[in-house]
């Protein structure tokens, strides 16, 4: 484009119109590209975290976390590489943030003040708020003004720190605030009588609970509020607006919510199971059996750690474990099912495990393979406890409510329908106990967690649990010698072919 000429006997007020059409043009040329443009420039979309079973963690040689699951969604369907940049604590992502040294902060925080004068925010459909927790032989606290006079401990740059920064000159506890801790050092330290009183984000409660039996819940200073992600204030809108509309499209499709059971739709069936039962029972039986799970969950491609849960949830690791139904032994097995993949001795641990491990494998692979993971584990499972048939009853009975056959949180919905006449009636296997297979999949899952916490040592709050780990309380704790549970046997005949009911193990 030609520049207007200019010369000493141009006019002044041609002159300024030059300078303005000038300063015009070199604008628009070296205007700076929006957020998203720039994204999208670099292929990388950087984020600040703190890690956390609720956040982000690194597991093996992935990484994991609802929110990390979320962000790494949006950054594929950006086309952009999510590369995350791991803070000590909130104070650091917050910090980082207010720099704006990166894009998105994800730090477990509620769209509160002073959170939302200095940040964008976008949520993430996770509610949480502020519990108020104690060591379990200290009394019981009902109110903060209960509290005068004690020191109630919280992590640095909480949403607990700003809802009682508001109220300063109530009535009410000490608040000591601790840098550099995350919430599982928090907990530990209530569950060693340390601390006698803390706050904690309800969803970090829930999901380092059964770590730390001597915590109990209090009180709750809010109701929930929703956790959101903080972009800088100084960026333009087009991230704020491409997260939110992201957003919007994860709830309209359902794979918000199919996330979120993911992580948390599990955490509910802590009570079917005695309190400190499970850490005994690592710590006394799971040793002689390990190696055996390792070894045929490497023959079978599976995780030692989820073959071990089903052995657990099967027996209590118990490799004489007897049911009136007739199924026996540290896997459960039926004698048919045992004939069916070549088992001799049920009693034997080692070819227990052998035959769950062989069976299971079966039975997963006539769950679709067009069935993401983990969704088609979940189906193995429940297939492996009630029969693939009806299994397949449920799906078509979601399919024809609308919902998706191919999700287990959708699928969940309609096994327990199998035990009522109105819906068993339509299907073409007809009655079955229903809800046992959805609690028999919660606590499987659970147990798998746990395992997996226990045994990579890199993940959060591991190092603070110090060989701790019991399961919630319960209002019927199972006895050590208690036979299991009658279960659900649609015949005991297995054909040469697997049938639509696979024999319960």
């Amino acid at each position: 484009m030609d520049l207007p000429a200019i010369s000493c006997h141009t006019p002044i007020r041609h002159l300024l119109v030059a300078l303005i059409v000038i300063t015009a043009i070199a604008m628009a040329g070296c205007s700076r590209p929006s957020t998203l443009q720039e994204i999208r420039n670099e292929g990388v979309v950087h984020v600040i975290t703190r890690v956390a079973p609720s956040i982000y963690y690194q597991q093996e040689d992935s990484a994991s976390g609802y929110d990390y699951q979320l962000l790494r969604q949006f950054a594929e369907d950006l086309g952009v590489e999510l590369r995350i940049r791991v803070a000590d604590d909130n104070s650091e992502v917050l910090s980082v943030l207010s720099n704006n040294y990166a894009h998105i902060g994800l730090s477990g925080l509620t769209d509160q003040q002073p959170i939302s004068e200095q940040f964008r925010t976008v949520p993430t459909g996770i509610k949480a708020q502020s519990l108020v927790i104690y060591n379990r032989e200290a009394p019981r606290p009902r109110s903060l003004e209960e509290l005068r006079g004690e020191t109630l401990h919280m992590l640095a740059d909480s949403n607990h720190e700003f809802l009682l920064a508001d109220t300063p000159d109530a009535p009410g506890p000490i608040p000591k605030v601790h840098p550099g801790l995350d919430a599982a050092g928090l907990l530990a330290r209530v569950e060693s009588g340390d601390f006698s009183y803390a706050v904690v984000a309800s969803n970090e409660m829930e999901l380092n609970q059964v770590f730390f039996p001597m915590v109990k819940k209090g009180f709750a200073l809010n109701e929930p509020r929703e956790l959101v992600w903080l972009l800088p204030k100084e960026q333009d809108g087009t991230l704020y607006n491409a997260l939110t509309g992201f957003m919007e499209k994860m709830r309209g499709s359902g794979a918000l919510a199919q996330i979120r059971e993911r992580f948390y739709g599990h955490l509910d069936r802590l009570n079917y199971v005695g309190a400190r039962t499970f850490m005994h029972h690592v710590e006394n039986r799971l040793p002689r059996y390990k190696d055996l799970f390792e070894l045929y969950a490497r023959e079978t491609s599976l995780d030692w750690r989820l073959l071990a849960a089903i052995g657990y949830q099967e027996s209590h690791w118990r490799p004489n474990a007897v049911s009136p139904t007739g199924v026996r032994g540290l896997m459960m097995l039926t004698q048919a099912t045992a004939r069916h993949v070549g088992i001799n001795n049920r009693l034997n641990p080692e070819e227990s495990i052998e035959g769950g491990a062989r069976y299971f494998i079966r039975v997963r692979d006539k769950i679709p393979e067009r069935i993401p993971e983990p969704d088609r584990t979940w189906f193995a499972l429940a297939s492996y406890n009630v029969g693939f048939g009806h299994l397949e009853d449920a799906r078509r009975l979601a399919q024809s409510a609308g919902k998706d056959p191919d999700r287990w949180m959708d699928v969940k919905e309609f096994l327990p329908l199998l035990a009522q006449k109105e819906w068993y009636s339509k299907t073409r296997f007809g009655y079955a106990r229903g809800y046992e297979p959805v609690i028999y999949v919660q606590n499987i899952r659970r147990y798998f967690d746990v395992l997996v916490r226990l045994t990579e040592s890199h993940l959060p709050g591991t190092a603070e649990m110090d060989g701790e780990l019991a399961w919630l309380e319960t209002d019927s704790p199972e006895a050590e010698d208690e036979t299991l549970a009658a279960k659900a046997a649609p015949n005991d005949l297995v054909p040469s072919e697997l049938g639509p009911i696979p024999p319960t193990l």
